[in-house]
């Protein structure tokens, strides 16, 4: 039997707002995916990104894993409440993620930024 720890999943609390754990972690992962993309941009002379391409694809990946991993969790994981309270899906304040979701999301966003290079 696995057991789970339970630790708090806010991370920072300053008055009403409150810093949640994955949300930190979004913010690293984006983070990162800027500051190596811009670095291998930079030590890569011959590569075919550039500045401009890697923040076009951090802004869609940042759309797909957000939209994508809050869709995910209305239709994966509580499907027949949001169909009841369709408003509360955009109460992102009282959480609900989907990994799942986000994953689908990026590859979507992805492939839409790919059908649409110029």
């Amino acid at each position: 039997m696995s057991i789970h720890p339970q630790f708090n999943p806010v991370a920072l609390s300053i008055g009403p707002l409150s810093i949640h754990w994955y949300g930190l972690m979004y913010l690293i992962g984006f983070a990162f995916f800027i500051l190596l993309g811009r670095y291998r941009i930079k030590q890569q002379h011959h590569s075919v990104f550039t500045v401009t391409i890697l923040d076009d694809v951090l802004f869609y990946g940042v759309l797909g894993v957000i939209l994508g991993g809050r869709l995910g969790h209305v239709l994966f994981y509580q499907f027949s409440y949001y169909l009841t309270h369709p408003l509360e899906i955009f109460a992102i304040w009282q959480g609900g993620m989907s990994f799942h979701g986000g994953l689908i999301g990026v590859l979507l966003a992805m492939f839409f930024w790919l059908t649409n290079i110029s």
